[in-house]
């Protein structure tokens, strides 16, 4: 079976010395470079996603990974020296992080080559095997995934199993010592029930509707093309993409004005975006284009205004950029996530508005501020929470190389990316030992004689 082989190989791994993960580290960046047209064919065939923006967002995160793991590998797996307090004199101590064993990667659709395969890296440095789940909705991709990691790895190493639910059902049910799972909340809640069954250790990387704000000091133009460029490439298809704006009254017209005008000279041509777009990618598959069809159409119902759109296809998977104003907070674009190219706009008047908003929904994957007001953005800092956050920028802490990545809550547990994700995969195992023939230590035990208890209560007062 599989699972037990690379249970034989994760004992055998563990023996190996930190030289060996960066050889093959280094091995897997030039295999990878080398198969950048496969995995860019993949993707288009997907999401028809431009080959530009398969190289920004799928490879060049993995390879920022790889090369970030190589460099600092010899440091995170160095035994850490830690200091005794006077208790413990005698006493030498230190932490050492050891692999976890036989682990498991169920990655999503959205990003399917760098969410599978930077989750790896992380769990190659840390010196485990592998088993990987890519999404079943993204079928070139998957097909891409396993023929690379057949070429490249032996099976009791890494392997990939294919398939649907009925598939991510059977490998749950496996005790893996590590399990890390990114997609839904909804799904997040199966993998947390099926990872207690075995009191498995994981790491959720789910979502959420991630806000931006706008005060009335922010760059107007600059707010505006960073947050068009975080929203909409990828389709919108991005678990750390602004799901919704919330904007100073002030300058919501000039905003949405230079949130239009962005929009199309980012992803149109000729002043339009249509199926002939080359910057612009497609909906995964006819089932989310029915649902991002559906959020849009009930909005609008319910009184949204269209400030853009366009034509979709429903065939092509062809829908254009979104942008809605006159939401109110029933409206179901604003209670589930949109994961699409539909961006709600709403205003503000005051702070305490923004917080209220922000603090009534989940804790979200991320939130975004743009201002010039440090007291602004102290306050917002302050009174909300999110897995993390971004001032005056979009989406660019996903890959921050010495930064955690991750949600908190409905969003996510756990951390990724760097040393992070090398510790997410890693066990951080204390060592003590004591100097031989020390018995300070002595003095303490039983029986409790007047001495020993006025001992303890020494220790209990002064250390």
């Amino acid at each position: 079976m599989l699972f037990d082989r690379q249970r034989k190989r994760a004992l055998l791994l563990r023996q190996q010395p930190v030289s060996a993960r960066k050889e093959l580290l280094i091995r897997l960046e030039k295999f990878l470079l080398k198969n950048q047209e496969r995995i860019n064919l993949a993707i288009h065939h997907d999401f028809s996603k431009p080959f530009a923006e398969v190289g920004l967002s799928e490879l060049y995160p993995v390879l920022t990974e790889i090369r970030h793991a190589i460099k600092h590998l010899d440091e995170w797996t160095a035994p850490k020296k830690i200091d005794a307090p006077l208790t413990y004199l005698g006493t030498r101590s230190e932490i050492r992080v050891e692999p976890r064993g036989v682990c498991l990667i169920i990655s999503p659709w959205n990003f399917p080559f760098n969410l599978c395969f930077g989750t790896l890296i992380s769990c190659l440095a840390a010196g485990n095997t592998a088993i990987l789940k890519p999404s079943e909705m993204t079928p070139s991709a998957a097909k891409l995934i396993e023929a690379l990691v057949e070429e490249f790895f032996d099976d009791d190493h890494v392997a990939v199993v294919n398939g649907g639910s009925e598939v991510a059902a059977q490998l749950l049910a496996l005790p893996f010592d590590h399990i890390f799972f990114t997609g839904s909340p909804a799904v997040g809640k199966i993998v947390m029930k099926a990872a207690a069954g075995h009191l498995t250790s994981f790491t959720l990387e789910l979502g959420g509707k991630s806000p931006v704000i706008i005060d009335r000091t922010a760059d107007i133009s600059d707010a505006a093309k960073r947050i068009a460029f975080g929203k909409f490439i990828n389709n919108g298809q991005t678990c750390i993409a602004p799901d919704y704006v919330l904007v100073d009254v002030s300058i919501r017209d000039e905003f949405l004005a230079a949130l239009k005008a962005n929009v199309l000279s980012l992803f149109g041509d000729n002043g339009k975006i249509d199926e002939g777009s080359a910057s612009y990618a497609r909906i995964v598959d006819r089932r989310n284009f029915d649902r991002l069809e559906r959020l849009l159409e009930d909005a609008i119902a319910a009184g949204a205004r269209l400030e853009m759109s366009g034509k979709s296809n429903a065939d092509a998977r062809f829908m254009p950029p979104a942008i809605i104003t006159e939401v109110s907070q029933d409206m179901a674009v604003m209670q589930e996530e949109i994961f699409g190219p539909i961006l709600p706009v709403m205003t503000f008047s005051g702070l305490p508005e923004v917080i209220s908003i922000i603090n009534g929904k989940p804790k979200p994957l991320a939130l975004y501020i743009f201002s010039k007001n440090n007291r602004f953005k102290e306050e917002v800092l302050s009174n909300t929470s999110a897995g993390s956050v971004c001032v005056n920028d979009c989406v660019i802490q996903f890959s921050h190389p010495n930064l955690p990545f991750g949600g908190i809550g409905q969003s996510g547990f756990g951390k990724a990316h760097g040393i992070y994700g090398f510790l997410a995969f890693s066990n951080e195992k204390p060592i003590v030992r004591q100097k031989r023939g020390f018995a300070a230590l002595y003095l303490i035990y039983p029986p409790y004689t007047a001495i020993v208890k006025k001992l303890i209560d020494l220790m209990i007062k002064w250390f």
